[in-house]
């Protein structure tokens, strides 16, 4: 377990309005509380609590994948419809205590749904 720093900055905060984040003319997940990683030099994430996705879009993948500095993610793939994205979402379950907010929450690579939109 690697620990955010200088030369690896962290932060979370929340992510003012709402996000919605679309599929195939549905919104499988929108909220107003979501919350907002920056890391060092990647680009934001916007993480949404669990309670505000639609489960029933949600189908568990295979893939896993680790982070030093959040532990280990699980995926998912999106599915509405004839629509299905691998491995569009991804969560860290169990995260680790300086990133431990995102706990319940998923995030989502922009490219594998058709909007994240923030208003």
């Amino acid at each position: 377990m690697k620990i955010p720093g200088p030369d690896h900055p962290i932060t979370i905060a929340p992510q003012p309005g709402r996000v919605r984040v679309m599929l195939a003319g549905v919104a499988v997940a929108e909220t107003e509380r979501a919350l907002r990683l920056e890391e060092a030099g990647y680009p934001a994430v916007l993480y949404i609590p669990r309670a505000d996705i639609r489960p029933e879009c949600f189908v568990p993948s295979r893939r896993t994948s680790h982070c030093p500095y959040k532990g280990d993610a699980r995926y998912d793939d999106l599915v509405v419809g004839a629509t299905r994205r691998a491995d569009a979402v991804w969560a860290y379950d169990d995260p680790y205590p300086a990133v431990a907010a995102i706990r319940d929450h998923v995030a989502f690579y922009p490219d594998r749904v058709d909007a994240i939109a923030v208003s």
